[in-house]
């Protein structure tokens, strides 16, 4: 209705109009409305209980269902086999009898350059790997072992400790290769030296693999090593009378550099996940 056929009515209803007066909510002739009951306010804290299982890790949103109907999944120490169960972030879930946690596990794989120190901050203001994956989550990622400030190459980021422990851990023997470029020729001498094993400062070293260079000189070599200690390929060579040149890590756990350039990161595929999580 438009505002001139508004008018108009409001003129028929005039005092020519009969005993009729329009009411008139001014002099207090308001209909009196119900009051209406408070609707239910959602708290934005609640989450589904699907969700929060697969956050976890455990399995898909579908797959988690199947297990909460199963009566595998306890909140604050009661079975639940409802779907559509929402629960707290604060929350104890447990997935046959393991607690989970609600953040969604993310992997992140960066080619680190030089001059960037391996930590998530940093008192002397140097630079940090942070700033580089700063706009890849939002999550609390950390970054899985170290590289030093002049290292390049494979770093791993995640919010997954479980996983982060096990990539880190000498026992299960994680495959690290490098590719490293001395200041001279390496010593076919030198070279059996590091496949037998050395015994440095702090104990004995030994690598998984060393050797030259396919088409490239005798001062480029790969090494393979799951050793964790710090700055320990570096001393390998150093020992001997080298200087490393450059140390480039080229594969972590399975991961490589493929199609990743110096400087960039990614997400890890749902496949590669799978393969770290069954890495032993």
């Amino acid at each position: 209705m438009s505002r001139s056929d508004y008018k108009g009515e409001g003129k028929s209803s005039g005092r020519g109009a009969g005993n009729f007066r329009k009411k008139s909510h001014a002099r207090g002739n308001a209909p009196i409305k119900k009051k209406r009951e408070n609707a239910p306010t959602s708290n934005p804290g609640l989450i589904r209980l699907n969700k929060y299982v697969a956050n976890a890790g455990v399995c898909s949103r579908r797959e988690a269902d199947t297990y909460i109907a199963a009566g595998s999944v306890t909140v604050n120490g009661k079975t639940v086999t409802e779907m559509g169960f929402k629960v707290n972030r604060t929350d104890e879930v447990r997935f046959d009898g393991r607690l989970l946690n609600p953040e969604k596990k993310e992997y992140i794989l960066l080619n680190k350059p030089k001059n960037f120190i391996t930590t998530t901050r940093d008192e002397k203001g140097r630079r940090t790997v942070m700033e580089l994956i700063s706009n890849a989550s939002n999550a609390r990622l950390v970054p899985v072992g170290r590289l030093d400030r002049n290292t390049t190459g494979l770093l791993l980021f995640t919010n997954d400790g479980d996983l982060a422990k096990k990539l880190t851990h000498p026992r299960y023997g994680i495959r690290k290769i490098y590719h490293v470029e001395l200041n001279k020729n390496l010593k076919a001498d030198d070279l059996r030296k590091i496949q037998e094993g050395l015994m440095l400062e702090d104990g004995l070293i030994k690598v998984d693999d060393v050797s030259y260079l396919n088409n490239a000189p005798k001062k480029e070599v790969g090494i393979e090593i799951h050793s964790g200690r710090n700055r320990i390929v570096r001393r390998i060579f150093e020992y001997l009378g080298y200087d490393v040149i450059r140390l480039d890590r080229v594969i972590f756990a399975g991961l490589t550099k493929k199609d990743l350039p110096r400087g960039h990161w990614r997400h890890l595929t749902q496949q590669e996940v799978i393969n770290l999580g069954m890495t032993q």
